[in-house]
């Protein structure tokens, strides 16, 4: 962020903590400790609004979205990262098979993520149009699974040209176990290992981000042309090369 482009920076989360930790920047800014789905501006404040890998913790993404659609102005944007639906999939089958076998059952140990299906409905819904959604992932390797779940609890990650970045993602859910069993770790360790493992003895886990942005409307706005109005046709586009031809000529 720069100084020229910016002229005012207000910074929201629901830790004060993490607001305590924020960079130093030379842009005014401002820490508002808030709850994503209840944001506590007034309508059309905002020319941009940026989540960068918190949404997933939301409760009410539908709403957290709503919330961000009112605060922007006409013409605003909202641009957002968040974890996908496939992270940490390996870890996630690993502790399930293996509380089945050691406990007969299991519980949920990794917060919920939402499909990338269902991000652009929800986008659509809450009133943002011109929607861009796209997916990536990244794969990280570990000596096992008790080094994933170390990380995920609160330490730091390195991958390749990426930055550092504190994790923190252990589960939620009310409805979760308070421990794991000690032989059901060690069979989610072997499992993992079995199913997963790199050849050099390392583990994978999987990280998938969506990237999304999303307008609100203003009358300035490109606006899709009516239905039938096209006065050419995809099946023209094969005869280009051969008109583009003719043209030269």
């Amino acid at each position: 962020l720069f100084q020229e482009t910016i002229e005012k920076l207000i910074q929201v989360d629901i830790s004060e903590n993490a607001l305590k930790n924020a960079v130093d920047s030379e842009i005014p800014t401002v820490s508002v400790v808030a709850d994503e789905e209840f944001l506590p501006f007034k309508e059309d404040t905002f020319d941009l609004v940026v989540s960068s890998l918190s949404l997933h913790w939301v409760n009410d993404l539908p709403r957290a979205f709503r919330e961000i659609h009112q605060v922007l102005k006409p013409d605003g944007v909202f641009i957002g990262a968040m974890f996908g639906g496939d992270t940490l999939y390996e870890l996630r089958c690993s502790l399930q098979l293996a509380e089945l076998e050691r406990e007969g059952g299991f519980s949920p140990h990794v917060s919920p993520f939402t499909a990338v299906s269902d991000l652009g409905h929800l986008l659509s819904r809450a009133g943002f149009n011109t929607l861009t959604v796209d997916t990536d992932e990244i794969q990280v390797n570990y000596p096992g699974l008790f080094e994933v779940m170390e990380d995920l609890q609160g330490k730091y990650i390195l991958y390749g040209n990426i930055n550092d970045f504190c994790m923190g993602e252990s589960n939620c859910s009310w409805n979760r176990k308070p421990l794991l069993h000690r032989e059901t770790m060690l069979a989610a360790a072997a499992i993992y290992r079995e199913m997963y493992g790199n050849s050099d003895g390392s583990v994978p886990a999987t990280f998938q981000i969506y990237y999304m942005i999303g307008w609100k409307f203003h009358e300035s706005q490109a606006r899709p042309a009516q239905r039938g109005s096209a006065t050419v046709s995809f099946g023209d586009l094969a005869k280009i090369d051969g008109l583009l031809s003719r043209g030269k000529k």
